[in-house]
This record gives C-alpha cells, structure tokens and sequence, in this order.
C-alpha cells in the first residue's frame, strides 16, 4: 500500500510539473498583454530586465555597466544573462530565450527543493524512531513534504509573474536553495558555491552563513537533543549510536575553505570583467552600496521606500543604520531558539529579509513560501492559516489596484499604495511568528509524549 501512495504520487507530482511548465510557456507567449515586467511588485532596481538590458547595452558600447545608475546587479550575471536580452528568433516572442532561462531556474529550484524535502522527512523519520515514537505518533499519515514544497514553489503565483515578468529573482532563488541542498546533502563544494553566489547577487543571503553552519555540523533538522537524553534516561541506558551527533568543525572549516576559494574565483572574474571601468571598487559601491543606502526611492511592496521619501535628510544615516542593524539583531536570537532546525532557520531568515531589504518583489516571497513546504508536518496546527493564505491574495489583488489609482488614474495617492505594502509586511510577520510558534508546540508535543507530562517552553 505504502509503495502503491509512492508511486500515484509521484505521478501525480510530474503532472503538476509538466502543467506548470506549460502554463508558464503559454504566459510567455503573451507578454506584452500582461505587461507584468514593469510591475513594480516583479521588477526591481536590482532584479529589473530593463536594467539588465541597459546595463548590457552600455557594456556593448565600451562604457561602465554602471554608468547612469541604471544597472546595479552582477557583473557576471550581466555577461551570462546580458546577450538574451538582444538575441532575437524570428516568429517568436521578444526575449524568449531569457524566459526560457527563469523557466528552467524554477524547475531546477524544484527539484532542488523536493531533493532537500525528502532528505529533511527521512532524518525526521530516523529521529522519531530513536525516540521509539514510532509506534506512538502514524508516521503513514506523514505528507511527502518535498514533493509539496516543490509544488508550492512551482505553482506559486508569486513564482509565475516573476518568471514571465523577465526578473532576475528565479537566479537569485535558485542560487539560494543549490546552498541549502548542498548543505543538507552534505556536498560541501555545492553548498559553498551557492552560498557565495547567493550573496555575490543580492547581499541578504549571507546570513545563511548560520543554518548552514548547523547543517553542516550537527545535520538536518530533529528534535532538540535533551529529548534524546530524557528518552535514555527513562530506559536507564544511554545508546550512543541512537543520539543525534554532536557538533563537528571538520565539516565547518572544509565549507569555509571552499567559501573562500569561490569567493576569489568569483572576485577575480567581476575583477577582469571591471579592470577598464573602476575595479571592484565600482562594483561594490554599484551594488552593495545601493542596497545599504537605498538610493532608488520607487515604489515596491516593501516599506522602505515611503519611510525614506519622507524621512528628513539629517535623520536619514541613523534610520538606515536603525532598518539595517535591525536584521542583524534577530540573528542570534533566533539562532539559539532554533539551532535543532537549521532548514527552518533559514526559512525564517530569508522571510525576514524579505519583509526588510531594501529592494523586495514577490520573487522573495515565492522562495521563502516554498522553503515553507517542507515543513507542512510539523505546521499542521499553525494558527490563522486562512487568515494568513487570504491576507496573501487580498494584497495580490488590491497592489495593482491601489498602483494604477495612484500613478496612473492620479485619483489616489501614495498612501493607497503603501497602505497594501504595510499589510503586506504585517502578514509576513504573523506568518513568521505563528510558523515559529507552531514548531515549537510541535517540539512540546514530542516531550509531552516521551515524558508523560508538560514542561515549560525554557525546558
């Protein structure tokens, strides 16, 4: 029976698969009806098409990709992506070659994330039976959290417009999950490389530096020891060989190695390709300049923009310190709570960046919600799932509204529109809170059942 579920499964699964992968053909196919690559929810100062496309054009005419402050992404990915954007096939949509690219991206971003799902529930499962709750909790009744992980992030609306709208977030995303895969595969190299290509295209993902490092030395996700160790005392033997592992270096130092090897490949070639125009130099202020100082001040689904459009100038290096530190500071806290689940570490990295970095789209989103998936086990009795999931689609339906009221009909003004980006953030920081809560009564449960009686969360 088991293996019968297995395989209607995954059949079903490639049928999602194939269906999405045509669906975003047929979208492509009509661009310019859509119109969705000038969507300031899809296309940012650093994820834009347009400007990819400028910053190639200046390139080709021998000036600084960076020239006029239009392109401030990746050299490397300006000479990747840059000669899609003028190539041409005759009887075909403008630009088809990079919109085959971003659909490629997801579908490998969707095998990377089933690959690391199930990954993720076979360690859970080998957890549950050294705590000998097999028995106890139907693990018959476990979803295949992989395959709905990848399908979440295939099918994901957020994941769809930002692949037809031509943006660059499919990369940026695609980078991330390799580092995560890799990391919880443990192929060092592989990790390594997509952390530093992860952080090289858009800065944030550095502090994934953290889950990976618990990933990498203690291993994927699982209850937190001490319930091992209660488990073994009730038995009055304490089997080694049934303890999660203890936290290894060796492991830590190989990846940091590795870091540092594709950190100067990676210099080294943005160097060469900016010799003529400024050095790395030019690229560091370009990119990671104007992310840290928020330069660009139109509108996107974050709440930046408005804050610093109104902001007095005197006050303005405190409050991008204040938004800036403010990230960091969640960090550790964060790390301690959940240093037992590296994955869902990440996740709640990575949605808290998108709710705060200067530059966000719905190409962010799309990856944390899919980075959500592998979790759907243990959130099964979050709180305000349907408050959160209409919240989502309410604010998809009313940005475009409250955008076109504003800039085009000029019967609204920018509070409309930044009305919706401020419901937006506030539902990612109940999705954040409330997921959190739900993994940790999820922990409580488990000891509740090896214990026989509750305990308080510091336990």
């Amino acid at each position: 029976m088991e293996k019968l579920k297995k395989k209607i499964g995954s059949f079903s699964f490639w049928n999602w698969v194939i269906a999405s992968i045509i669906f975003r053909l047929i979208l492509i196919y009509f661009p310019k009806n859509l119109n969705l690559s000038s969507r300031p929810e899809v296309s940012t100062p650093l994820t834009s098409f347009r400007r990819l496309a400028e910053g190639y054009w200046l390139k080709q005419s021998s000036m600084s990709s960076y020239a006029g402050s239009m392109y401030h992404g990746s050299p490397l990915l300006l000479s990747l992506l840059g000669p899609l954007t003028v190539k041409r096939i005759e009887g075909q949509p403008n630009h088809l070659l990079y919109s085959l690219v971003s659909v490629i991206a997801d579908v490998v971003s969707a095998m990377l994330i089933r690959a690391t799902g199930q990954n993720l529930r076979l360690a859970y499962l080998r957890s549950l039976e050294s705590l000998d709750l097999v028995k106890q909790i139907d693990v018959s009744e476990f979803l295949f959290s992989g395959d709905i992980a990848a399908l979440i992030y295939l099918c994901n609306p957020f994941t769809i417009v930002a692949c037809v709208g031509l943006s660059t977030s499919p990369i940026e995303n695609m980078a991330v999950i390799l580092c995560l895969y890799g990391a919880c595969s443990r192929l060092i190299p592989l990790a390594a490389f997509g952390w530093v290509i992860a952080t090289h295209l858009s800065l944030y993902p550095a502090i994934l530096i953290i889950p990976v490092i618990f990933l990498l030395g203690c291993g994927p996700d699982s209850p937190p020891r001490k319930l091992f160790l209660q488990r073994h005392q009730q038995k009055e033997v304490l089997n080694q060989s049934k303890l999660p592992p203890g936290f290894s270096w060796g492991p830590i130092i190989h990846f940091a190695f590795w870091a540092f090897l594709w950190s100067v490949y990676v210099l080294v070639l943005c160097g060469i390709s900016l010799k003529q125009f400024g050095g790395l130099w030019e690229m560091f202020k370009s990119t990671y300049g104007f992310i840290l100082t928020v330069e660009d001040l139109s509108p996107n689904i974050g709440v930046l923009w408005y804050f610093f459009a109104e902001v007095f100038e005197f006050f303005r290096n405190f409050f991008l310190i204040v938004f800036h530190v403010n990230i960091l500071f969640m960090i550790l806290p964060l790390a301690i709570r959940l240093r037992h689940r590296p994955c869902y570490l990440a996740f709640v990295y990575v949605a808290i960046c998108s709710m705060l970095k200067s530059y966000p789209s719905v190409g962010d989103s799309a990856l944390y919600l899919g980075l959500l998936g592998w979790f759907v086990n243990e959130l099964a009795d979050m709180q305000f799932s349907l408050f959160l999931f209409c919240g989502y689609v309410g604010v998809s339906l009313l940005s475009p509204v409250m955008h076109n009221l504003w800039i085009w009909r000029g019967t609204g003004n920018a509070n409309f529109y930044f009305t919706t980006a401020m419901v937006y953030a506030c539902l990612q920081i109940v999705l954040v809170v409330e997921g959190i809560s739900a993994v940790l009564n999820h922990d409580r449960k488990l000891r509740i059942l090896i214990t026989g009686k509750p305990q308080d969360a510091k336990s």
